[in-house]
This record gives C-alpha cells, sequence and structure tokens, in this order.
C-alpha cells in the first residue's frame, strides 16, 4: 500500500480515461447557460423592438397602436434569432465532439505504438538472448553441441524479424565454414583424431544442408541473401533443387577436395554463385537450357566430374 505522501505510478500501457488531456468545458451547464442566454436575448430583442416603437398598444389601425400582424413579425424575428444562436450552438456542440473523437483517436494510436514497440523491445531482446546461446553452442568443444548451435541459428534466420537480422545469421554460419579445416588425417591419424575431424566434418556438412533454404519451396526462403564462402574448403555438399536467383553467392577462393559439390540439380542458375575460375575437379556444374538461366539434370553421359 503506497504511504499518504507517495504517488502511485500509472501503468505506461494502460490508455488514459477518454476525455483525459483535453481540456474541455462540461457541456452540461454550456448548454444551459447557452439556452438561457438565446431566451433572454429573444426576450430583450422583443422587449428592445417594443421599446423602439414607443411600446404601441395592440390596435388595428391607429397611429400609437400595432397591429397583430406586425406583432407577430417581431416575435418571428426574435425566434429567428434564437434559431440562429441555436445553430452556432449545435455548431459549437459538434466541434467539441469531434474534438474528443480525434483525441480518442490519437491516445489509441498512442497506446497502439506503445504496444507495439514494447512488443518489438521484447521480441529483440528474446531473439539476442537465443542468440547468444546459439553462438555459444556453436563454438563449443563436443561436435554433438555444435550442431545444435547450427540447427538453433538456422531457427534464428527462419524467425528473423527482419532481413538484416536473417543476413547475420547467414553470416555466422558462413563464417563457420570459412574457419580453416584441417585435411581428413586418413588412416595414418590416431583413433581421436580421426573422431574429431568427423565430428567437425558433419558439422560442416549439416550446415552445406541447411543452406538448401535456398530451395524453392523452403518453410522460408533465403533466396536474395548473400553467402560468402570465400576460401571455404568443401569435402562434399549437395545444392540439388537451391534457386541462384538473388542475393551475392561467393566461392571465390573455394577449395573442392575429398568430396563431390553437386550443383547439376540446380532448379535456377540465373544469379550463378562466383566460381574460383574453372571449375576444379569434385565440383559438379549443371547444363544450362537456352532460356532464363534454367537448369536441367544433363545427360547421363555428361555426369563426369567437371575438371
Amino acid at each position: 500500500m503506497a504511504k499518504p505522501d507517495e504517488t502511485v505510478p500509472t501503468p505506461p500501457d494502460k490508455p488514459p480515461a477518454s476525455g483525459e488531456g483535453l481540456r474541455l468545458a462540461r457541456i452540461g451547464p454550456v448548454l444551459t447557460l447557452a439556452l438561457t442566454g438565446a431566451v433572454l436575448l429573444s426576450v430583450g430583442l422583443f422587449v428592445g423592438a417594443l421599446w423602439l416603437l414607443g411600446f404601441p398598444d395592440l390596435t388595428p389601425v391607429g397611429p400609437k397602436g400595432i397591429s397583430l400582424a406586425r406583432m407577430l413579425d417581431l416575435l418571428k424575428l426574435s425566434f429567428a434569432v434564437v434559431a440562429g444562436i441555436g445553430g452556432v450552438i449545435a455548431l459549437v456542440v459538434a466541434y467539441r465532439k469531434q474534438k474528443v473523437t480525434e483525441a480518442a483517436g490519437h491516445r489509441q494510436q498512442a497506446a497502439e505504438l506503445r504496444a507495439d514497440e514494447a512488443h518489438q523491445r521484447e521480441a529483440t531482446k528474446l531473439f539476442n538472448e537465443r542468440f547468444a546461446t546459439a553462438a555459444g553452442q556453436l563454438g563449443h568443444d563436443a561436435p554433438a553441441v555444435r550442431l545444435t548451435g547450427v540447427h538453433a541459428l538456422a531457427g534464428l534466420a527462419d524467425d528473423a524479424p527482419t532481413r538484416e537480422l536473417r543476413q547475420t545469421m547467414i553470416d555466422v554460419l558462413c563464417a563457420y565454414l570459412r574457419i580453416p579445416y584441417a585435411p581428413d588425417p586418413g588412416e595414418e591419424g590416431g583413433r581421436d583424431e580421426r573422431l574429431a575431424f568427423a565430428g567437425l566434418r558433419e558439422v560442416r556438412h549439416t550446415i552445406i544442408r541447411i543452406i538448401t533454404h535456398l530451395r524453392d519451396g523452403a518453410s522460408t526462403s533465403w533466396q536474395g541473401h548473400d553467402f560468402d564462402f570465400t576460401g571455404v574448403v568443401f569435402d562434399g555438399g549437395d545444392f540439388a533443387r537451391a534457386e541462384f536467383s538473388g542475393g551475392e553467392v561467393s566461392f571465390d577462393g573455394a577449395k573442392f577436395s575429398g568430396g563431390t559439390v553437386d550443383f547439376r540439380h540446380v532448379s535456377n542458375w540465373s544469379h550463378p554463385p562466383t566460381l574460383p575460375g574453372p571449375a576444379p575437379a569434385g565440383l559438379l556444374l549443371p547444363k544450362l537450357t537456352a532460356t532464363a538461366g534454367k537448369s536441367e539434370a544433363p545427360a547421363p553421359e555428361a555426369e563426369e566430374t567437371a575438371e
């Protein structure tokens, strides 16, 4: 319970009460005063007209009298003035109602804006927390935890509220592939060394499989984003049905060794990636049609490793 000398703060997202913040006189007293003034004004005009006429007697004829018709004309004039004043009052009431409506609309918009900003701040905070967790998992020593981090980052890219945040997640995954990659120790390596290499290769191949978000029909498309594979060592990977139709995809300086990276069944090659010069061994390129950069599967005799 608040102390007597303390003020209980109002919740920031609570919309103000109707009419709050708009200083307008209470309509009841204003209308009463206006109507009373109109009646008094009407009576005053009628009496004033009689005074100007020297308060004549109500007689049909005569120099000092006034006919009933003239009296009625004076009454009509008085009521016409009152009607005009009533019209002015109606305009004032309509104006006041319009101002109240506009003020309520502004308050509603402000409340909605505050709610949207609060939701955006909460979403950004949650996104940053998820990103910090995923990045920590990706840097873990255990391959299984790294795989968890890879999938977490892919999920963050799918859920990213903006294109820039999705691009950031993609950049992190590509940067992981650009980390120097030791070659396969082969049978000459020790058991622990071979296991470590197999785990690391599985993480890298998982990232390549996840990048198949470039495929048409993916739950969340990553088409049109940039993928920087500069200097990446590829020892396998399948880009089947990928749509290279937007964004910058660079394999500049990439090395293809110890496996096959297959581009033969790419769905759209209208925006081909940057490749390291002539196709090296282990890189399979698509057979292009003559229209729109579309690719189709090569004939069986053409399914040889490009050299």
